[in-house]
């Protein structure tokens, strides 16, 4: 991580070490599902001061998936947007837009569907029928419950229902018949009892080795704030290192999202490994262009000159 933080700065023509507090400059996000661990270090890094230390300070939208955080970016309103569909980043730029993926949000995939303890669907086999939740079209998890569909062969209603929040309101109240959440959301409710799951992402083979996320900025804001992204990226990446070293941060996340302390510890290490995180990471890349093609975002996969357009990244990803 030490040498991604260096090769960020040298390619952005600055240090790679802090700039003076005085020169901080402020990035508007916008993050799908507030809370999440792998979209938290924006959070956690400036409450913990890291970003500031980079000459940063940031003003956090939080969207209901990564289709609302694409358009917030495409539209203007933000400067980043973290933890957006690959598939519909793909989709959109393929469309003309002025969309640049700037780094790994997330490689593999945690996300998992689940019932109400008392429903009668034991598996995601047994949902043909039924209502299956996603967050927002184009996204991740749109991607994922279709792709469970189809590899267990059976025809389900597909509900867009939001962040897992309204989702889990939804599934208990009996609008929905299959949810979805992100961890940490849901893991109380399983461990007491209240609901089952029934599929992971992480059940589908492509998707276990696959950048089913990424980070995304415009055009734009790559051309006039270059610099300030760049000190982004290392405030991030110094983020990781502390969230994957220090107890304290593991403290102040549950504290956050008001978990205890061992269910995040547990959710990180058996849902969030540190290397799923790495932002010179892109794994996969043909697989979500496969995906994309058969459920229609794409009409053909995009060429290398495409791709070497799209992604700029600041250091050549690695699979």
């Amino acid at each position: 991580m030490g040498k991604l933080l260096l090769a960020i700065g040298l390619m952005l023509g600055m240090t790679a070490g802090p700039v003076a507090p005085a020169a901080a400059e402020t990035l508007t996000l916008a993050i799908g599902q507030r809370g999440n661990w792998e979209n938290s270090p924006p959070h956690l890094g400036q409450e913990a001061g890291i970003f500031r230390k980079h000459g940063l300070n940031l003003q956090i939208l939080y969207t209901q998936g990564g289709g609302e955080t694409l358009q917030a970016v495409l539209s203007g309103s933000v400067d980043i947007g973290l933890g957006v569909g690959t598939s519909g980043v793909m989709a959109a730029f393929s469309k003309g837009a002025p969309v640049r993926m700037i780094a790994n949000s997330a490689t593999g995939a945690a996300e998992f569907w689940y019932v109400p303890a008392r429903s009668a669907i034991n598996a995601m086999k047994d949902a043909g029928g039924h209502s299956v939740a996603y967050s927002t079209s184009g996204t991740s998890t749109n991607i994922m419950a279709l792709a469970l569909l189809r590899n267990l062969g059976i025809q389900a209603t597909l509900v867009a229902t939001g962040n897992p929040s309204s989702t889990f309101t939804q599934v208990m109240s009996g609008q929905v018949d299959v949810g979805w959440s992100s961890p940490p959301f849901g893991l109380q409710a399983i461990e007491e009892g209240k609901i089952r799951i029934v599929a992971r992402g992480s059940d589908l083979p492509s998707f276990r080795n696959q950048t089913v996320r990424v980070m995304i900025t415009s055009t734009r804001v790559l051309a006039e704030k270059k610099g300030a992204v760049g000190r982004f990226l290392a405030a991030y990446a110094e983020t990781l290192d502390w969230m994957y070293s220090d107890p304290a941060a593991v403290a102040a996340y549950a504290k956050w999202v008001e978990i205890p302390i061992a269910i995040a510890q547990r959710m990180r290490d058996d849902f969030y490994p540190k290397e799923s995180l790495r932002l010179d990471r892109l794994a996969g890349i043909d697989a979500a262009m496969s995906d994309a093609v058969a459920f229609k975002l794409l009409t053909a996969p995009l060429s290398r000159e495409q791709l070497a357009t799209l992604v700029q990244y600041p250091t050549k990803p690695t699979e």
